[in-house]
């Protein structure tokens, strides 16, 4: 298997946050609203879609191209890729069948990125992919493997965090039809309701720490230097300590600060971009199809994975 870590080179992380800091991200908005309106212009003749594959899945392909500087002529595979590589994180081990499956995408993308490189050493652009390409740092430049490393951890991470974070929000709604009613209404609320969505139901559904020194008893159990954790995100963002009647959707619940993102030094560095996304995707979809209904609300194709939790498909008509 291809194992890429990331590199610890203080400029790298420097750019990538950079890429993501929050005015950059809201000069972003124009360029999301004009990819769902093309995607729901595609879907709109036809009375019917998958709100997964032909709308979720790939609004947040789009937007990593564009930041990746990715041309429009090379990005017919990203759209096709399967979603299978966030069986990585989870839990249970691989089969051998799905080890074969990762190895075999990992190679093509790092075939890929050894391409894109050497374009944008040629022809440099205003994208990351450029600014990561002539990174220095103490006179040192990133290799072909650290440059790849990066991309595909930007990939990843920017992208089937996103289309769960849409499809669960799209099905926790429909299957609340009162907050549907009240977010119609309303579309200002948005920014909020998107906060009540990603507590109610997180893409991330858990996710681990080492403890670097003794830290001492955490809820009864002695927790030793180098000792892992995993941490249950799903299961703190309905902690009835802090939030009332936990298990209830509730778009106008105050004071929400869901963990879906993580904390501390590891919090996502795409988290904003992520709520910015799914506030324009569901705004959107709402006020173009009024009368958009899902199919089957009741019987919901889950991905069989732990941490990330997420929708195979979800179709929807008007």
């Amino acid at each position: 298997m291809l194992l890429l870590d990331p590199p610890d080179h203080g400029r790298l992380r420097g750019l990538v946050n950079r890429a993501f800091t929050a005015r950059r991200i809201e000069e972003m908005r124009p360029r999301i609203q004009q990819i769902v309106d093309e995607l729901i212009d595609r879907a709109e003749s036809q009375d019917h879609m998958d709100l997964i594959a032909d709308f979720a899945f790939r609004l947040p392909v789009i937007v990593i191209c564009d930041m990746l500087g990715i041309p429009e002529e090379h990005r017919a595979v990203f759209f096709t890729s399967s979603r299978a590589n966030g069986r990585l994180l989870d839990l249970a081990p691989l089969d051998q069948a799905e080890i074969e499956q990762q190895n075999s995408y990992n190679m093509a993308m790092a075939e890929y990125c050894n391409r894109l490189f050497e374009l944008r050493r040629r022809h440099p652009g205003d994208d990351l992919t450029t600014h990561l390409v002539q990174a220095e740092e103490n006179g040192n430049t990133l290799t072909n493997e650290e440059l790849t490393a990066n991309v595909i951890l930007l990939f990843g991470a920017g992208h089937e965090t996103t289309v769960n974070l849409i499809g669960n929000g799209l099905l926790a709604l429909y299957r609340h039809p009162d907050q549907l009613k009240l977010l119609k209404s309303n579309l200002s609320q948005m920014g909020s309701a998107i906060e009540e969505l990603l507590r109610y139901d997180s893409s991330v559904q858990a996710t681990g720490r080492t403890a670097l020194e003794y830290v001492g008893e955490v809820g009864g159990i002695s927790l030793e230097k180098g000792q892992s954790v995993i941490c249950l995100l799903g299961s703190a963002n309905r902690d009835p300590a802090v939030y009332s009647d936990p298990d209830r959707l509730d778009i106008s619940r105050r004071d929400v600060h869901p963990l879906s993102f993580g904390g501390g030094i590891h919090y996502c560095v795409g988290a904003q971009l992520a709520r910015i996304e799914a506030e324009i995707a569901i705004a959107t979809l709402l006020r173009r199809l009024p009368h958009l209904h899902l199919d089957d609300i009741e019987h919901s194709d889950w991905r069989q994975t732990f941490v990330l939790r997420g929708l195979n498909k979800l179709p929807a008509s008007w």
